[in-house]
């Protein structure tokens, strides 16, 4: 089953990130047997990336052999509702920072997955504890 592919993950790559591209490409590249998956969300993330062209996008990821296709569905919807809410909720209690809207909609996604490919592991544990995370 394929893994999702955080989007700090691809920024590290296609920037060339001095700390981080080495081991995240590392990563990618021992997972791609398994195969990669990028979630809509990130692939809207990585529009400024590109300029906003989405043939480069798409020059970007296949090589890597990350694909782009997966639909969202109804079920990734319902439970990003419920872990917004309830990262909402702990923020108001002063429990945890609030993450950004677009790390629930990435995890949620990737529980129907392998699981998420991140350099920010221990903010999604926090989110979904069940998601299977892997970092560089």
């Amino acid at each position: 089953m394929a893994w999702v592919v955080d989007t700090c993950l691809l920024i590290d790559v296609a920037e060339e990130d001095a700390l981080f591209a080495r081991r995240s490409g590392e990563l990618l590249e021992a997972k791609e047997s398994d195969g990669l998956v990028a979630c809509p969300v990130t692939l809207v993330e990585m529009g400024p990336m590109f300029g906003g062209v989405w043939e480069d996008l798409e020059s970007f990821l296949q090589p890597m052999g990350v694909q782009w296709n997966a639909p969202w569905t109804d079920r990734d919807t319902e439970i990003a509702f419920h872990a917004w809410h309830a990262a909402v909720q702990r923020k108001r209690q002063r429990t945890v920072p609030l993450r950004p809207v677009a790390d629930v909609l990435i995890g949620a996604f990737a529980l129907r997955f392998e699981g998420l490919l991140t350099r920010n592991a221990a903010d999604f544990k926090t989110l979904f504890p069940t998601l299977n995370l892997v970092e560089p």
